[in-house]
């Protein structure tokens, strides 16, 4: 047991840590578990760990969220841009592909591809703003973008980010969308698994819930302090770290 909440406590931080960063949550953790061989590894625990993350970004924006007479014209477009996505990733999961893509060779080259993708996007001039700018067009094809997310090692709020740097968003509102979009995206992975929860056993339920109170205390504190963070600096710490991995990654895989 002792070994099992250790193994819950690292995959937390990777999730909490990684999903709200452009270098993917999901990468990381296939990563790991890979490497540790983790005994408590599995999509179910992945479910709970997003299902933490979930909370951790509906609580962080509750203001935003639930101020409905200000931000209904929001919330309406997060709900229209996550469609593309819902879709896809509905199909990936029912026909079992997904996991066609939790692959080693997958991740290295996405990792690397898509860092530098968002290294060019970075470099947009700003002229836009969520609260004149964003309307239907615009978060459609942010949504489009983010269906590639569904690959291990693009990363949402990575794809997410830089469609909105293509788009000519300043960071702080390209990672605002990111983060509002992770909303119904975060949802769809949980829910889209809670109901094998029930069938596992009390052990595994109760690592279920530690996961998901681990899993949204390391989320809180990675959104805080990466929009302080993406309010001064570029991105090119995170483009950086991507090369990095894949190189590493490349390393492992070929020689």
């Amino acid at each position: 047991m002792f070994q099992n909440l250790i193994e819950i406590f690292i995959l937390s931080a990777i999730q909490g840590i990684s999903e709200f960063l452009p270098i993917s949550s999901s990468a990381h953790l296939i990563l790991v578990s890979n490497v540790y061989d983790f005994k408590t590894s599995s999509l179910l625990i992945d479910i709970s760990l997003h299902l933490g993350s979930l909370f951790a970004i509906i609580f962080y924006f509750r203001k935003d969220l639930f101020d409905l007479k200000q931000n209904q014209k929001l919330l309406i477009l997060i709900i229209i841009g996550s469609i593309p996505l819902i879709i896809f990733g509905y199909i990936l999961h029912s026909t079992e592909l997904i996991h066609l893509l939790r692959n080693i060779k997958v991740i290295a080259w996405t990792t690397l591809f898509f860092g530098i993708i968002l290294f060019f996007a970075d470099q947009r001039k700003i002229d836009q703003q969520i609260s004149t700018n964003l309307n239907i067009k615009s978060i459609l094809f942010i949504g489009i973008f983010q269906i590639l997310a569904l690959i291990p090692g693009v990363s949402r709020t990575g794809i997410s980010l830089t469609a909105a740097r293509f788009l000519k968003f300043n960071r702080v509102d390209s990672s605002k969308i990111a983060f509002l979009l992770s909303i119904p995206a975060l949802s769809g992975a949980s829910f889209l698994g809670l109901k094998d929860a029930i069938k596992q056993s009390i052990e595994m339920n109760y690592l279920l819930i530690v996961a998901i109170v681990l899993s949204f205390v390391f989320s809180f504190i990675t959104v805080k302090y990466f929009l302080k963070y993406i309010n001064k600096f570029s991105l090119n710490l995170f483009v950086i770290y991507r090369i990095l991995i894949a190189l590493i990654l490349f390393f492992i895989i070929y020689f």
